[in-house]
């Protein structure tokens, strides 16, 4: 397929009224890639091969939903489509539209497919803020193709988007852009003579652009607007991008602790690593670490969760606890307060007593049933409230174990087919915790702990 300006009719129409639509633009918008070759990042979703690319070179486009975080190109691909595609695009955003925005697009996208035989595009940012009502008025449109629908959000689809929409749609995850993917963004804008600020011939300090990267966290729309801003505050015949500059407009010292891409990843995996090695003094330092080089608080706090499950585990499940408490009040708080409940959770999970059972029980049992034939649920374990399901046997010979001493009695529940292979996944350790719960299941099923 061939590559198509995206922004050609955009950029007639400003220039036949002065130009000044594409000039005062924001940067972060007049660099919005027009080709596969100008877009940076997101090989999974549309490198060589891939879903989205094999699409649009068949000129198929199915609707979908792009999840993923701010300044990930969600916006920026839909429109890619529309373009690459010769579809019409219409740009709805879910906080400020209604019912009644939804019926006009589709009458529109009527016309367009009865008069000239083109698809409409329509991009819905925040889908995850529609109601019910307003999900559910789109479900005819999209099944019957009077539209192609194009939803972007933050939030997991599967838990914000109605299923039943949901189901008509392919979910395309797209990740946080790394510090390398967003400084190639920036180094593009600098050397763009048309959209970019290549024509104000500025020269970049060592290291600025890697310092822009980090404090944008991923987001290429803040790593353009604080280039633009910057850039601002020089002459229009050029000058130099340097860190003071930058720390004079962010409003405070950006620790650079990640120049070249690889402290953030190294910095993380001692912190991780010292919480599980049980030394609490490291991961202090770690986490002051990323706190001075002004990491993600959310990215630390997810860090701490995931931690207190796979390092833990039942050896204190109090560390979980702990540590969801932790991500929840960081979202509540803010910085700087934020570093006083990181640092307890840290502490915390660093000094409990440390289990993987937990996590190697769970990858033991999806290796299994991903990789075999496990067998149906056993008859008496299956649900026999709804219709006809007592018919069917559901529910017979089902024992109630609180009607027993010490509220257990024992009977079958994993498939056949894995009683045969003698499954067993979890095996607690004598460590905290898991210790009783070990000795427990030890009285319930003495043959397999």
């Amino acid at each position: 397929m061939e590559d198509i300006d995206l922004f050609a009719a955009a950029a007639d129409a400003s220039e036949s009224s002065g130009g000044a639509a594409s000039r005062f633009a924001p940067l972060a918008q007049r660099m919005r890639p027009r080709t596969f070759d100008e877009f940076i990042g997101q090989q999974e979703a549309v490198g060589p091969g891939r879903f989205l690319r094999r699409m649009m070179e068949q000129d198929h486009v199915p609707s979908m939903i792009f999840y993923g975080p701010p300044g990930t190109g969600k916006t920026t691909l839909a429109q890619m489509i529309a373009g690459l595609t010769h579809s019409a695009f219409k740009k709805l955003n879910a906080v400020a539209s209604g019912i009644a925005d939804i019926r006009a697009i589709v009458k529109e996208a009527e016309e367009n497919r009865k008069y000239y035989q083109k698809r409409t595009i329509v991009f819905i940012d925040e889908i995850h803020r529609f109601n019910k009502s307003q999900q559910d008025v789109l479900l005819p449109y999209v099944e019957d193709g009077r539209l192609v629908l194009i939803g972007a959000t933050t939030e997991n689809p599967f838990f914000e988007v109605n299923h039943a929409l949901l189901s008509r749609l392919r979910v395309v995850r797209l990740q946080k852009l790394t510090d390398g993917q967003i400084v190639r963004i920036l180094q593009q804008a600098l050397s763009d003579t048309e959209r970019g600020l290549g024509a104000q011939h500025l020269t970049v300090e060592d290291g600025v652009l890697a310092a822009i990267a980090q404090f944008a966290g991923g987001d290429a729309r803040m790593a353009l607007n604080l280039l633009e801003e910057m850039a601002a505050m020089l002459p229009p015949t050029g000058g130099a991008l340097t860190h003071d500059l930058m720390e004079s407009i962010v409003g405070e010292r950006v620790q650079s602790y990640d120049k070249k891409g690889d402290n953030h990843y190294d910095t993380a995996s001692a912190f991780i690593k010292s919480m599980r090695g049980s030394d609490p003094d490291a991961a202090l330092h770690y986490l002051a670490r990323m706190l001075a080089g002004g990491e993600d608080v959310n990215f630390i706090a997810r860090r701490i969760v995931i931690c207190a499950s796979e390092d833990v585990g039942n050896a204190d499940p109090m560390a979980l606890v702990v540590a969801m408490a932790a991500a929840q009040a960081v979202q509540f708080v803010g910085l700087p307060e934020a570093r006083i409940t990181l640092g307890q959770a840290v502490t915390y999970v660093a000094s409990a007593p440390k289990s993987n059972a937990a996590y190697l029980g769970i990858d033991a049992a999806l290796a299994d049933v991903r990789g075999k034939n496990c067998g149906g649920v056993p008859l008496h374990l299956r649900d026999s409230h709804y219709k006809g399901a007592a018919k069917l046997g559901h529910g017979q010979g089902y024992i109630y174990p609180h009607d027993y001493e010490g509220h257990f009695t024992k009977q079958q529940y994993l498939p056949d087919a894995l009683i045969r292979a003698r499954a067993h996944y979890y095996r607690p350790t004598d460590i905290g915790r898991e210790k009783v719960l070990g000795e427990y299941l030890h009285r319930c099923w003495p043959e397999r702990y």
